[in-house]
């Protein structure tokens, strides 16, 4: 299980898999409500609409998107534009645009309701491995493998910054909730954080001594926090760049961080196949969630923060109770 969300609502839980389907849980029950077939393999990202009455997949394996109606678990649309492996899927703030980055080095913005590219975002010279709207829905960012980060103008699909910084592959990319900054979490074991409006690195952020996989603004936006491949998760103080709190307790990579809709808790998933509930004002752990048996590839809180949802390479989802 590479990839899982919640819906808006928290009643259901999406789960994209290396079998090519997606699966649909409710939530209540933990039942299986349905089973999406329509890839080929290798589900890599999923994604709720806004409304939460569409889920996107995208596969790193047959190159398309695949828009469900969650309702009756059909597939709604079939997105097919891209050359190479679909890698992130985000829907804009209003749910009328999908974006999908890819191995193809492209964006692809999405129009939801016909199903066809609207504009065709070409800059990277390497693959594209993630993908977020700024909260207003006027910007697109993009983290590549090609070791920038481009914000595009959503409007006329042509860039307004090119983000240079990293030396290695940008393998996340996060706004804070204000909209001020992004956030881009590098193999070059870095985090920068730049300031959206000059496109400037505000705060360069060093301590990591491997790549960092996942970033994560806090929902009040004064922290960031970044998981990574020496096994530690960072949290950072947005406003001066200094490192709040260092959460140690993995013993390999960790993969996934996401904060509680409170922001009083940090999930963490690592390749030691267990997720860590840490306390953010103290650092401390909570609780060491132990149930799989291969490394846990990404984690979520459900929107009222009662749950947290692992996916590993075991091909479980474990929902746990806080």
């Amino acid at each position: 299980v590479l990839g899982v969300a919640f819906s808006p609502d928290g009643r259901l839980l999406a789960s994209g898999s290396e079998d090519g389907t997606v699966i649909l849980w409710e939530m209540e029950t933990g039942k299986q409500a349905r089973t999406l077939e329509g890839h080929t393999w290798l589900v890599s990202s999923v994604a709720f609409s806004p409304d939460g009455r569409l889920l996107a997949s995208g596969s790193s394996y047959d190159n398309k998107v695949i828009l469900w109606d969650v309702e009756t678990g059909k597939q709604a649309r079939t997105l097919e534009g891209h050359t190479g492996p679909v890698f992130s899927v985000a829907f804009s703030p209003n749910g009328r645009l999908l974006a999908s980055g890819s191995y193809d080095n492209k964006v692809i913005l999405w129009g939801v309701e016909t199903g066809k590219p609207v504009r065709t975002l070409e800059g990277h010279k390497k693959a594209v491995l993630g993908v977020a709207f700024s909260p207003d829905g006027r910007l697109l960012a993009s983290g590549s493998e090609d070791g920038t980060a481009i914000l595009w103008d959503v409007e006329t699909g042509k860039p307004v910054r090119t983000l240079e910084g990293h030396k290695k592959a940008v393998f996340g990319v996060a706004f804070s909730p204000d909209g001020r900054f992004l956030a881009s979490g590098s193999w070059d074991d870095k985090v920068i954080l730049w300031d959206v409006e000059t496109g400037k690195q505000a705060q360069i952020l060093k301590r990591h001594t491997g790549s960092v996989n996942s970033v994560a603004f806090s929902p009040d936006g004064r922290l960031l926090a970044s998981g990574s491949e020496d096994g530690t998760v960072i949290l950072w103080e947005v406003e001066t760049g200094k490192q709040a709190r260092t959460l140690e307790g993995h013993t390999k990579e960790v993969s996934s961080v996401a904060f509680s809709p409170d922001g009083r808790l940090v999930a963490s998933g690592s390749w030691d196949q267990k997720v860590i509930l840490w306390d953010v004002e103290t650092g401390k752990q909570v609780r060491t969630l132990e149930g799989h048996t291969w490394p846990v590839s990404s984690v979520a809180f459900s929107p009222d923060g009662r749950l947290v949802a692992s996916g590993s390479w075991d091909q479980k989802v474990i929902l746990w109770d806080v």
